[in-house]
């Protein structure tokens, strides 16, 4: 973790308070329950099976779509915790399956339900159809599981959010935000709570974990220079939401508190300190061209060639915020956490008419992207997106 936190620009893990506090509770709680985590194979979801594992909980149960990503989060953990006594197994299996739901059937009896399952990335809507996968992904399959869970006599769930569910200008975002719309409806019958954060470093998929791969493949780095984030590791992230899962009242939202420790950076800066960490001076260019010619060469003079420039992408916010003016706040229950406190405040006809229009579009086998961004509006008025006409996948 040292190394990702020089890169981010901090020297100490933004949690440690407040888990020290709490290990005793942590751990007595881990140990003595029975958890399932869903998208467990994802960056975030092996960073929260590997906190619950290594206390030792009763039973452990990590379901993912991805087959070779369990693989090495069962390979990961052996080889760095080793074994414990309780119930521990992995399942590739797809969420919105007749698999999994004869699986939940058959062994569904957890304490908690962790879902960490996502389309997380803004690129992802750039086609309607990517687009309604993510829409069944971060909502529906979200109401699905909440539901099993419910009549499985769960004590808890769990859903991981972001902090781009805070005045939305993205469909990701957005998508999130209406997720926990429907969360408020869902804790009116089980206890729920979720987890707002920062982009988590080196996750997969994610820029900077690209940046290891244009290093294993000899190719140059390229970055925003004008885009900052907040950045927490994939431990802080595992770590945020188990404190969220377990200490979360109905209807919390965990974040990380702002701080000195917590602060902007661009990726340009991340990007130019970890080339200087693998030995590597940033060398400037000024074109895609330019970046893929120089790459033959540079390296072996210790440079790498970078294209830092500035974002003219739709989907990206100037700034990230992890609440709003209206959300209610508790600031002081933790060192470095805070707290969105939220009422069953829903608007169920406005829910049942969103279900609906996506049924009845997925149905007719055709539908627009402006089809579903006039819906995301029907749903969030102040929703903030702006169509660019140009995406990431356009860019080198």
């Amino acid at each position: 973790m040292q190394n990702t936190l020089s890169l981010i620009g901090r020297t100490e893990p933004l949690f440690i308070s407040d888990i020290l506090v709490n290990e005793d509770k942590i751990s007595e709680l881990v140990q003595s329950s029975s958890f399932l985590v869903i998208g467990s194979a994802g960056s975030i979801g092996q960073a929260v099976t590997k906190e619950i594992f290594k206390r030792n909980p009763k039973k452990l149960h990590a379901v993912d779509i991805s087959e070779n990503n369990l693989v090495e989060l069962v390979r990961d953990l052996r080889s760095s915790i080793g074994y414990i006594e309780g119930d521990f197994q992995t399942f590739a299996l797809d969420i919105g399956s007749l698999e999994y739901t004869a699986f939940i059937k058959k062994d569904g009896q957890y304490d908690y339900v962790l879902n960490l399952s996502a389309l997380k990335h803004v690129r992802s809507e750039k086609d309607p159809y990517t687009l309604m996968r993510m829409i069944e992904t971060n909502i529906f399959n979200t109401v699905k599981t909440l539901e099993q869970s419910k009549e499985a006599g769960a004590r808890k769930y769990f859903c991981v959010s972001t902090d781009k569910a805070a005045n939305p200008v993205n469909m990701m975002g957005a998508s999130k935000r209406i997720m926990e719309m429907f969360l408020m409806q869902g804790s009116e019958s089980i206890e729920i709570s979720t987890a707002r954060f920062a982009n988590v470093a080196f996750s997969d998929g994610s820029l900077l974990h690209g940046f290891n791969q244009r290093i294993q493949k000899k190719q140059p780095i390229v970055a925003p220079n004008d885009i900052k984030r907040y950045f927490v590791t994939p431990q802080e992230s595992g770590e945020l939401c188990l404190m969220s899962c377990l200490f979360g009242e109905n209807r919390d939202i965990f974040f990380p508190k702002l701080s000195e420790a917590l602060h902007l950076i661009t990726f340009s800066e991340i990007a130019e300190k970890y080339l200087r960490s693998i030995g590597y001076e940033p060398y400037p260019c000024s074109s895609e061209d330019e970046a893929r010619e120089l790459i033959k060469t540079l390296p072996e003079q210790g440079k790498w060639p970078c294209l830092f420039t500035s974002s003219d992408t739709t989907g990206e916010k100037d700034f990230e915020e992890f609440f709003t003016d209206n959300e209610v706040l508790d600031m002081e229950r933790f060192s470095n956490i805070g707290v969105i406190k939220n009422d069953a405040i829903y608007d169920e006809k406005l829910l049942e008419h969103f279900s609906k229009a996506i049924n009845e579009l997925r149905t007719s086998h055709s539908w627009t992207k402006e089809d579903i961004v006039k819906l995301f509006h029907e749903m969030i008025p102040a929703f903030g997106h702006k169509e660019m006409g140009k995406y990431l996948d356009s860019k080198m």
